[in-house]
């Protein structure tokens, strides 16, 4: 059962919302119990301060324990401050109002943090994926998941380009998940291809991720959250919906399909997709590309414009210097090089660059859609990494109003919004 609410045309009020969350609440019997939340890092929108308050407000004073634990999947460690500024509230008011709160960061590089739930057996692969996959999946966890009572994912919905849409029990895997499942999902989010998979509710990544979550041997319920920004920029609660992580998820995705995608008539011959700061490095800002690729013509270009980033990946960079930016052929029709390398950076690589073809015979890579990087990523490195250079000052935002009927379109606060040709 779904508790929640939710529309295209109006925002949930504060006091909505907080309904939601006591009656979600009221069906898990918290009291006395050790609770853990798990939510997104900086680079996902959604009203988290005010969550962080109405949750804290419901069970606070019922609960043994209430922390929270951020799905960071591979990236980067949070500090205490940006901690303090995503959840709202000063690491004064952090110490003094929530007082027994903790607020960890998921480790996934330490075997240590980690535990072992299971396998799945390639022959439940080989069914969950359609036959594209045959091998076991080891599906390990933060182990800190153990020392709770319960577990409740509170996070957004949106479209994306490995699993389809965003949420539920995506928050566990790979949010707080380690290595072996990341890799997995990845490399068959790219072996279907983002254009094939972006904004489907229903895919073999959800499969084994609903999957690798049966295994977790604790309660699980989940707030899903989905976001609209309001006339004043701020993430507005379009729906919150609570119940198990898969009925929370599928509820938010019927939701998010509604608001989250743009159909438009004809595809784009350049589009500019102006990234947030909170894109701090190419690894979460190619949302630029992913988004919008569906909605550009053969031969276009996707010009990713962030000033600010100056980084690949501050995980993996070292990784894409080497093996660059490439469509999928590139590296399963060269496996015996690329076998070495991390399935899910080959994965980010594919989804960057888009669809395309490659001849073993001659060398040869084609791609649809041509990908620039005006960011301050050097021309030096994009060229080394297969990418287009264009030099960021040279953009003039103003010039790219208004050109919709030319086939060029700008896209601000570009990577959660996804684009799609109308079918004719």
């Amino acid at each position: 059962m779904t508790i929640g609410k939710g529309g295209t045309d109006r925002y949930l009020e504060e006091a909505e919302a907080r309904e939601i969350v006591a009656q979600g609440f009221a069906t898990c019997k918290v009291a006395g119990k050790r609770v853990l939340v798990i939510i997104p890092d900086g680079t996902r929108t959604a009203p988290l301060p005010l969550m962080f308050r109405l949750i804290h407000d419901a069970i606070g004073d019922q609960v043994a324990a209430l922390d929270y634990l951020i799905a960071l999947g591979t990236h980067q460690p949070m500090s205490e401050e940006a901690i303090a500024r995503r959840v709202g509230v000063t690491a004064e008011e952090l110490a003094a109002d929530y007082a027994g709160v903790h607020i960890y960061n998921h480790r996934w590089d330490d075997p240590d943090a980690l535990t072992t739930l299971g396998v799945i057996s390639p022959e439940e692969i080989l069914r969950l994926t359609g036959g594209l996959l045959e091998q076991a999946v080891p599906v390990t966890l933060n182990k800190m998941i153990l020392a709770y009572d319960l577990l409740v994912v509170c996070g957004p919905t949106f479209p994306h380009e490995v699993v389809g849409f965003s949420g539920g029990n995506k928050y566990f895997f790979p949010g707080i998940s380690g290595p072996e499942v990341i890799n997995f999902t990845h490399w068959l989010g790219a072996l279907l291809t983002s254009s094939a998979t972006i904004g489907v509710k229903d895919t073999p990544i959800r499969r084994v991720i609903d999957r690798a979550a049966s295994l977790i041997p604790r309660p699980k319920f989940c707030f899903a959250m989905v976001v609209k920004e309001t006339a004043d920029h701020q993430p507005g609660l379009a729906g919150l919906y609570a119940g198990s992580p898969e009925d929370a998820y599928s509820a938010a995705a019927d939701l998010s399909a509604q608001i989250h995608v743009r159909w438009v008539e004809q595809p784009y011959q350049r589009v500019l997709a102006v990234m947030p700061e909170m894109y701090d490095d190419l690894w979460v800002g190619g949302k630029g590309m992913y988004k919008l690729e569906p909605a550009v013509a053969d031969g276009g270009e996707v010009i990713i414009y962030a000033p600010h980033i100056t980084e690949v990946s501050y995980t993996h960079g070292a990784v894409l210097d080497e093996v660059g930016y490439h469509c999928l052929p590139y590296f399963t029709e060269q496996w015996d090089r690329f076998s070495r390398f991390p399935a899910g950076v080959l994965a980010h690589s594919t989804h960057v660059r888009g669809l395309g073809t490659y001849d073993p015979a001659t060398g040869e890579e084609k791609l649809r859609v041509n990908v620039t990087l005006a960011t301050g990523i050097p021309h030096e490195r994009c060229e080394q990494l297969n990418l287009g250079y264009l030099d960021p000052a040279s953009v003039n935002l103003a010039e790219w109003e208004g050109r919709e009927e030319e086939g060029i379109l700008i896209v601000p606060k570009a990577g959660e919004m996804l684009y799609r040709l109308q079918p004719k």
